[in-house]
């Protein structure tokens, strides 16, 4: 089975749709697309899509994508509709209630196409956890690679973003730009009807930072191949890092800093650092926020050895390391699943040399609150059960660490010689 590619050509002053180009389609697609125009595969515990496998005209004002024609609508009784929230986390009732929903329909409309794209449509959402650095690649940028490589493994594709904001877009302006060369359609603040050769609405997840090579067509691409596509993005930056110069001899070890009130602050984060230089490593510390420019964190981490932090959402900047490099997470009480599912999975994937610190109990500030014999502290697992406001008030944000330096020296030494070792072989 085969899907048109559709491309514009000029006539009377328009554009018009025609088929050039004859491309394969995903495996899932070949398998499920004689049950009609409208594909959707709902199957999936974390997320589904639909395929309107049409030219099809998006009707901006009710976030609908009609198929184009009235020959197909008259042929079909009745006419299909599907509609689907965009976003990889279906389970969650309260979090896909932020998503806009988008109607895909059989049904034709009294419109004509004001703009004609020559790719096909991905539609996908960035509210929900968009914000949160970890989630804007777990639930965003992860699946949308994901996606293409299933849905659109031979074609392009133009974005159609529903609950757009600017912010989001500045930021991932660049790995945008390497996922398609068409510009990314705002469907918030859209007057004008948009026509595509067929349109994909949803994104397609693996799990928590993972890519799956069994589950993709054609090449398989794996996590690897994902880090291959940040670097393909991010080397195209210009250099703009402004910090000290790489110390000769020294592996680079970048400190990820958590401040303020959010939970799993290092306390003793000065005499961290100056163990890390006591074994012979250039410390830096890195302190990202929602708005630190992807480009400048990149080339930074990117051309260090090693990278040590406590489990939370800054530490996905573990995907700019290279393949080789080293990550120390420190897993505070509770923490120990989620430690595992992201950033354990994460290094795995990517080929960093892992090493785990898991707090002892009298390292967490939770002894100064419940004391050391307290169950919140002797058996988290008894606290947390399935309990995410527990495992969230208490374990994440109600619990900071500090560490104890003469046993983080053990594993600060297995990873200078780790990171030694790549530096010398890797610059």
């Amino acid at each position: 089975m085969i899907i048109a590619r559709i491309t514009s050509s000029t006539f009377q002053g328009k554009e018009t749709l025609h088929c050039r180009e004859k491309l394969p389609i995903s495996q899932a697609l070949i398998e499920s697309i004689h049950g009609g125009p409208i594909i959707c595969d709902r199957s999936h515990e974390t997320y589904e899509w639909c395929f309107l496998n049409r030219p099809t005209i998006l009707d901006p004002s009710s976030f609908t994508f009609h198929t184009m024609g009235s020959r197909l609508q008259s042929s079909i009784e009745p006419p299909q509709v599907e509609k689907t929230r965009p976003y990889p986390r279906k389970w969650e009732n309260f979090t896909m209630s932020l998503i806009s929903e988008v109607t895909l329909t059989t049904t034709s409309i009294n419109k004509s196409c004001d703009v004609y794209h020559e790719a096909p449509a991905l539609v996908f959402s960035v509210s929900g956890y968009t914000g949160n650095f970890f989630h804007d690649f777990n639930d965003g940028i992860i699946p949308l690679f994901i996606t293409i490589n299933t849905l659109f493994p031979s074609q392009d594709v133009t974005l159609v973003v529903t609950n757009f904001t600017n912010w989001w877009y500045t930021k991932y302006e660049v790995l945008l730009r390497q996922v398609t060369s068409h510009p990314v359609v705002n469907l918030e603040n859209q007057t004008t009807s948009h026509c595509f050769p067929s349109a994909a609405v949803g994104l397609v997840s693996h799990g928590p930072m993972t890519v799956d090579p069994a589950l993709l067509p054609g090449q398989k691409p794996s996590f690897l191949d994902f880090r291959a596509f940040l670097e393909a993005a991010y080397s195209k930056c210009p250099h703009s890092w402004s910090s000290s110069p790489l110390k000769p001899g020294k592996p680079r070890l970048v400190l990820v800093s958590r401040t303020g009130k959010v939970g799993r602050v290092m306390l003793n984060q000065r005499n961290i650092t100056k163990a890390a230089q006591q074994l012979g490593f250039d410390v830096v510390p890195f302190k990202p926020t929602r708005f630190t420019n992807l480009c400048d964190a990149y080339q930074l981490i990117n051309a260090s050895h090693a990278m040590i932090g406590v489990h939370g959402a800054a530490l996905t900047h573990s995907l700019f390391l290279r393949p080789g490099s080293v990550l120390i997470q420190v897993v505070p009480l509770g923490n120990e699943w989620l430690a595992d599912s992201y950033f354990k999975n994460l290094a795995e994937g990517v080929g960093l040399e892992y090493i785990e610190y898991k707090i002892r109990a009298e390292e967490s500030s939770l002894v100064e609150k419940y004391g050391l014999d307290h169950v919140v502290v002797r058996n988290p697992a008894a606290i947390i059960r399935g309990n995410w406001s527990a495992l969230d008030g208490i374990y994440l944000k109600g619990q900071d660490v500090r560490l104890n330096i003469n046993r983080l020296r053990y594993y600060l030494v297995a990873a200078y010689f780790k990171a030694k070792r790549f530096m010398n072989k890797n610059g």
